[in-house]
């Protein structure tokens, strides 16, 4: 596997130098944020320079090359595989209702001989990520790891858009199917947000949509804890997520991607069931870099002996929120761990995609450092 990248920004154009010197690049991993995603320019200079290979992306609350975290930048990272055959399958999605519709859909329309991993990546205001997944799992082969994440817009949840090819496309879902024999892939995703308060029942809610806490206004008991916080809603929101408790007593994390007022409702990145038992989660500084160190030893332990060669971070709004000026340590943490032949590309979004474990089930989470690694046996 041969690895190459860079970055682009309206203001200084390409750093450190333009794209095309891995002319046999099968794929280009393209993230951008902020001003960079409105433009088409380094999406021309790309394509001229990789003509071959499938540009998969999306839009971002930032950007990972290496060790940096950026905003309003593009980064991009060509891979050439050895011996990895890819596969593309798209859906534009309309209203969140369709979701599990469209993972089924999306799951049928690659083919599974050989299949060994699908890396999504989808609106992240217009759908329910957790229905997507589910709908993914309902048709894929039970052995396909399937990771990834919803498309970040900053702290505004204003637009969303996922790129393919030369299109960036609001209410898209993408999906990159690897396969062949050589690809080894490593996932985990792992968090270091404590909970607070009581547990508190969800007695009314459609989808992921949220509106009574034990028989009250979920928005108004939200906005008390929130406090001066509330103010700053939806965004303030990632600040305080809530830790959901099922029936299966696997806890997932939720925050908050909309809020309506006159409906008196929240709208979250995935399901808020009824019958689950909803808690409120604060910050832990130390835990969230923990947490992505985790992730990354769990990601090694997962491929045994294949150093990694590629790892592909997504990580949430709400972590970059509160970390500010120390973002950049979950980063560094993640590259302490998988060493220094590791290349780091990656997002930060709103929602993230993955089992928590290796042969665990695959969820949507919030709040996580999700991470996915990539190396090649030997043809």
């Amino acid at each position: 596997m041969k690895i190459e990248q860079t970055s682009w920004t309206v203001a200084t154009g390409w750093s450190p130098s333009a794209t095309g010197g891995l002319e046999g690049a099968d794929l280009v991993l393209v993230f951008a944020g902020g001003e960079a995603i409105n433009q088409e320019a380094f999406l021309q200079d790309i394509h001229a320079s990789y003509p071959a290979a499938l540009v998969f992306g999306c839009s971002t609350a930032g950007e990972i090359l290496d060790t940096n975290v950026r905003d309003d930048s593009a980064s991009i990272t060509a891979v050439q595989f050895e011996g990895t055959t890819l596969d593309y399958a798209g859906i534009d999605i309309s209203q969140a209702g369709d979701s599990f519709d469209a993972g089924k859909r999306l799951a049928d329309s690659i083919p599974h001989d050989g299949l060994v991993h699908v890396f999504v990546l989808s609106d992240g205001i217009h759908v329910n990520g957790s229905e997507v997944v589910r709908g993914l799992a309902h048709r894929l082969p039970a052995t396909v790891g399937v990771t990834g994440g919803l498309a970040g817009d900053g702290d505004r949840f204003q637009e969303t858009t996922v790129i393919h090819g030369m299109e960036k496309t609001s209410g898209h879902i993408g999906l990159l199917g690897l396969y062949g024999p050589h690809i080894r892939i490593g996932y985990a995703s792992l968090g270091g947000w404590d909970s607070f308060g009581p547990e508190r029942l969800i007695t009314r809610s459609e989808g992921n949509i949220l509106y009574e806490l034990d028989g009250k206004s979920a928005l108004d008991l939200y906005k008390t804890y929130l406090g001066e916080h509330a103010a700053g809603l939806p965004a303030t929101g990632l600040l305080f997520p809530l830790s959901l408790r099922t029936d299966d007593g696997t806890p997932v994390v939720r925050t908050i991607l909309g809020v309506d007022e006159a409906g008196q409702s929240m709208t979250f990145a995935g399901d808020m069931p009824e019958g689950a038992y909803a808690r409120l989660m604060k910050a832990n500084f130390d835990r969230l870099v923990d947490g992505a160190s985790d992730a990354a030893q769990t990601c090694l332990d997962a491929v045994g002996d294949a150093s990694p060669d590629l790892a592909i971070l997504v990580s949430c709004v709400g972590r970059k929120m509160v970390l500010k000026q120390r973002i950049e340590e979950e980063v560094e943490a993640v590259r302490d761990v998988l060493g220094d032949k590791a290349v780091l590309a990656g997002f930060y979004s709103y929602g993230e995609i993955s089992p928590f474990t290796p042969n665990a089930r695959c969820e949507l989470h919030n709040q996580t450092m999700t991470i996915t690694t990539l190396s090649e046996r030997a043809a």
